[in-house]
């Protein structure tokens, strides 16, 4: 038996640390599909099957009204906030306020975030990019990608240089390769609510509940802080 989760790429390392005391506990396993919350919602609407959605707090109530998910069973894993990385070893800038953000990133030959349409953190830092006004300057060093683990994971393994990214902290933490430089300056500061609540299309409600337990409650509170949510 396993249980299906689609989920915000900001909880994909909690979830890992969780699989084997979930088994221990239910005997089953856990699938999962990570990714911009935009794009797991679509997933959901479109019928892929799944027991657990873990996404912002504001698509919970939305999805929950809308009958796709159980009342009630919604609970909250913390608060993540957006940051700025580097690959790790390379040198560490000054993002701590507007003006040293924007010369970091105009200095960048290479702009690693989340899609800007569908993924929370991409489409806040498109706007912090207009906000600065810097977007038409540094777009042709903006490398999108779907989510941003995938953006954290390619900016690591690239060999280019004057490389830097943006995305939420937990996946920045849970990727090797990259360090944490600081959260954005408190002009421009995202803090996100993630939530996890149980699909009304679940297989197995009774282990669907179990694992957004274990997601909220004290199995995973250390993890959870460990890997950057606000708890």
């Amino acid at each position: 038996m396993e249980v299906h989760i689609l989920s915000g790429g900001a909880a994909k390392g909690v979830v890992a640390g969780l699989e084997r005391e979930f088994a221990a506990k239910t005997g089953a396993g856990i699938s999962g599909s990570y990714g911009a919350v935009g794009a797991m919602k679509e997933k959901l609407l479109a019928g892929e099957p799944c027991d657990v959605v873990i996404l912002t707090a504001a698509l919970i109530e939305e999805l929950t009204a809308a009958g796709h998910l159980v009342a009630g069973s919604g609970a909250p894993l913390g608060r993540v906030r957006t940051g700025v990385a580097v690959r790790s070893g390379d040198p560490v800038p000054d993002v701590s306020t507007p003006e040293a953000l924007a010369a970091a990133l105009c200095a960048a030959r290479g702009i690693y975030f989340p899609d800007p349409h569908r993924a929370t953190a991409g489409i806040h830092f498109a706007n912090v990019l207009r906000k600065l006004g810097i977007y038409d300057s540094v777009a042709p060093y903006l490398r999108p990608y779907p989510n941003g683990a995938t953006a954290m994971a390619q900016m690591a393994q690239s060999t280019d240089p004057q490389l830097i990214g943006c995305t939420q902290v937990t996946e920045i933490r849970y990727t090797e390769g990259v360090t944490l430089v600081d959260v954005l300056p408190a002009e421009f500061e995202l803090a996100t609510v993630y939530s996890a609540a149980v699909c009304t299309n679940a297989a197995n409600r009774e282990a669907a509940q179990v694992l957004v337990d274990m997601l909220s409650g004290s199995a995973s509170a250390e993890l959870r802080s460990k890997g950057g949510f606000d708890i």
